[in-house]
């Protein structure tokens, strides 16, 4: 079994990631300076605001998994090209357009790009079993890093720019994102279906009816509902409450967020290597909740925001963290890329669901009223938290076994089912892939190397037989 990624396999991981990466760039720098146009627009409302704010994630979540199917069917590469170039376009929507309901049109569009599947399918195609778990948390730590910068560059960029300049260097990163996908990202030789990485529509039903997923879906909802709800009321606060200037909201951004992070990792390796996870994710859910309930109460104070954020980053960042990991442990092995499907479009509605309510509670009720609401959405999520099962400490893991029929993946489900550190096993013949749930720390990897095949034997599986050969058949 190879030990390290190939030098295509880091290039692909990587390049990948900066596609990611420009995207959530775009999406996200307006999140800390957009509430506060809302007297700048034309037509502009509050609840207008919230709507151009989040409805990005409604275009995003019912078209996210389409989109990843449609690339099975002509292909990768043409489907996240439309993508970027739709998203670009709702980029340039919204940098020309001087009433809200432009906005909120531009916005639309740039969700409809949703690449997100599309692009993980692509990086299964160009990653083995055995490393493709490296290649999407090299993407999943892009993604985290570029939102923190968003938050920190939306105020630099609007304070030089104003709002009409971020929509447009959106654009341009659109752009970026194309050239990466043409000079950086490999073609792969083969694309075929990987449901450790795409939805399988046959099993949304199953996937749905386990409360234990359902839990994780609707955490990862509360949480990017109260995220862009907060925001629409944050950046207001610090302006007309507080009295901090907007072009100096960075400076709030770029500490909070730096000491959030640094804080954040001891609780993550608590959570991992003292087997913990429960206590940090329910912990992390009840000081969110502390955090929104002090914002309703500070929101007149710089000192007190700075608090407030500090312990609201604190919990997100753990639980941005926890929670996707919570779903690869809980979700069976060859059922994972449809519980990962279900769980991010329940992410991209709670950012939809969270700037309609935050935008119409701060119209109508003011923005302690917004902060209240999240207060009372993170407590529910404390208590549907706290009655979750204890997770099981797995890991996923992969095999490649080559061509073999259904009483033969069988019986080798049975034999590796024996190796020490194999808690559950699925060998699926269509895909010649044996998909486990493994103890790391018992895993016995030498033995599971017996049943892989390598990718010469593969090599040679797929060629024809010759033609001397067919005339004996």
């Amino acid at each position: 079994m190879n030990q390290g990624m190939t030098p295509t396999e880091r290039r692909s991981a990587f390049s990948l990631a900066g596609i990611f990466s420009t995207r959530m760039l775009g999406l996200f720098m307006i999140l800390p300076v957009f509430a506060l146009y809302s007297d700048h627009l034309e037509g502009a409302t509050p609840f207008l605001i919230g709507l151009a704010m989040g409805i990005y994630g409604l275009t995003q979540a019912l078209l996210q998994i389409p989109f990843g199917m449609l690339s099975d069917r002509i292909g990768r590469k043409p489907v996240i090209y439309a993508g970027l170039a739709i998203f670009a376009l709702g980029s340039v929507v919204a940098a020309m357009s001087d009433s809200i309901t432009g906005m909120i049109i531009g916005r639309a569009m740039q969700g409809a790009g949703a690449i997100a599947a599309a692009v993980m399918a692509l990086a299964a195609d160009l990653t083995r079993e055995e490393h493709r778990l490296k290649a999407m948390a090299i993407m999943g730590m892009s993604m985290g890093v570029s939102f923190s910068i968003a938050l920190i560059m939306g105020p630099m960029m609007n304070s030089w720019f104003g709002l009409h300049g971020i929509f447009w260097m959106t654009a341009a990163l659109a752009v970026v994102g194309m050239a990466i996908l043409a000079l950086l990202v490999p073609t792969p030789v083969v694309s075929r279906f990987h449901r450790d990485a795409e939805p399988v529509p046959a099993q949304f039903k199953n996937v749905l009816a386990d409360t234990q997923l359902l839990r994780l879906d609707f955490g990862i909802f509360v949480l990017h509902m109260i995220l862009t709800a907060t925001f629409v009321a944050i950046p207001l606060a610090l302006r007309d409450k507080a009295g901090l200037d907007s072009a100096e909201h960075w400076m709030v951004y770029l500490f909070v967020l730096v000491v959030s992070f640094i804080a954040m990792v001891p609780f993550i390796i608590i959570a991992e290597k003292k087997r913990k996870m429960k206590q940090i994710f329910v912990g992390a859910i009840a000081l969110l909740m502390v955090a929104v309930l002090l914002l309703s109460q500070v929101s007149g104070s710089v000192t007190g925001i700075v608090i407030a954020l500090l312990a609201f980053f604190l919990a997100f960042n753990i639980l941005e963290a926890s929670l996707p990991s919570l779903v690869a442990k809980i979700a069976p092995a060859d059922k994972k890329g449809t519980a990962m499907g279900v769980y991010t479009s329940s992410q991209f509605m709670g950012a939809f669901v969270g700037g309609v309510s935050g935008g119409w509670l701060y119209q109508h009720m003011g923005g302690e009223a917004v902060f209240m609401f999240c207060g009372l959405l993170a407590s529910i999520w404390v208590i549907l938290a706290g009655t979750m099962k204890q997770p099981r400490h797995l890991g996923s893991y992969m095999i490649n076994v080559g061509q073999v029929n259904e009483v033969e993946a069988k019986l080798m489900g049975a034999e590796i089912a024996k190796v020490a550190g194999v808690v559950e096993v699925t060998v699926i013949p269509e895909d010649g892939v044996a998909y486990l749930k493994i103890d790391s720390k018992i895993i016995d990897e030498e033995e599971l190397d017996r049943f892989s095949v390598s990718d010469e034997e593969l090599n040679q599986e797929a060629e024809p037989a010759p033609a001397a050969d067919k005339a004996l058949v």
